[in-house]
């Protein structure tokens, strides 16, 4: 493995992990009123993409790294849809 696919890794799992406070607290508390649904949709889109970009060119830390956090967005969605006050 070359040095640059352990750049895109750590870049990766630095920016992946990120969602995994605000997962916990939502599902914990149940509320999410404070988070943006439309934010995570625009988020989940450009991870989609920046996997299928990785994808194209055949680059596994971009690959990963998307993929994994297009689940946990995905899954922050969700709880925003399944918590959010009517």
């Amino acid at each position: 493995m070359e040095w640059t696919d352990i750049l895109g890794l750590v870049a990766g799992i630095c920016t992946t992990v990120a969602v995994v406070p605000q997962i916990k607290k939502a599902w914990q508390t149940k509320k999410v009123e404070d988070v943006s649904p439309v934010m995570f949709s625009i988020l989940i889109i450009g991870v989609f993409l920046w996997t299928v970009y990785g994808i194209t060119k055949k680059d596994m830390p971009i690959i990963v790294t998307n993929g994994v956090s297009l689940a946990l967005n995905g899954v922050m969605l969700y709880l925003m849809l399944r918590y959010r006050q009517k």
